[in-house]
């Protein structure tokens, strides 16, 4: 299955040039599952071999994952009252979630607000999905593309120097971050199951 999709994602890229790397990006920040670790390395690849530049792919890369991540925003933002807050006075009891907890962990994200939208563009596992609790916590939209832009160009350009970097080994480095995607997924699963055993416990 990755293999289809890095075939595929090669093949936008190699086609459409600057424009594959901002529609593939945009695609991976929407809440769909396309690898950034595949895209930007590819397109640093390209960059060593004279296909591209390498700041024009950084940049390219930033900008989709802005537009990515207004469409999940856009869906955390209108969908919160009519979604999440219903499914949480349903069935808050039965997934340990109130709707006084829900306010906490958004009060939580708008007194840091700066440090959770920056710093998670540059944690593999985190950084697709942190767009929707954004748009929940109604963050202000300035300031949300500025430092989703500025998160994703750091994220974005270190992934491209990787591939610039190993050349025609740019592949070699998917290994490592789908492994570190999985120990993030472990500590998230671990922080939940301390989470409910406390609350079954209360």
């Amino acid at each position: 299955m990755l293999e289809h999709i890095a075939s595929w994602i090669i093949s936008v890229i190699s086609t459409l040039g600057y424009p594959g790397v901002v529609i593939t990006m945009a695609i991976e920040s929407a809440l769909i599952p396309l690898p950034s670790e595949v895209i930007m390395p590819f397109s640093g690849f390209l960059a060593s071999n004279g296909v591209f530049d390498l700041n024009l792919v950084a940049l390219s890369g930033a900008i989709g994952n802005v537009i990515g991540s207004l469409i999940a925003y856009a869906i955390g933002y209108y969908g919160h009252e009519r979604l999440v807050r219903r499914l949480v006075r349903k069935f808050g009891k039965w997934i340990l979630i109130s709707e006084k907890e829900l306010d906490e962990t958004e009060k939580l994200l708008h007194r840091f607000k700066d440090l959770v939208v920056l710093g998670s563009r540059v944690v593999p596992g985190v950084r697709t999905v942190i767009s929707l609790p954004c748009g929940f916590a109604k963050l202000p939209l300035g300031r949300f593309i500025a430092l989703t832009f500025l998160g994703s160009l750091i994220w974005s350009y270190f992934l491209a120097w990787i591939g610039f970097t190993l050349g025609q080994n740019w592949h070699s480095i998917g290994p490592y971050f789908h492994k570190l995607d999985a120990i993030i997924v472990v500590m998230i699963v671990g922080t939940l199951g301390f989470y409910v055993y406390h609350k079954v416990k209360k």
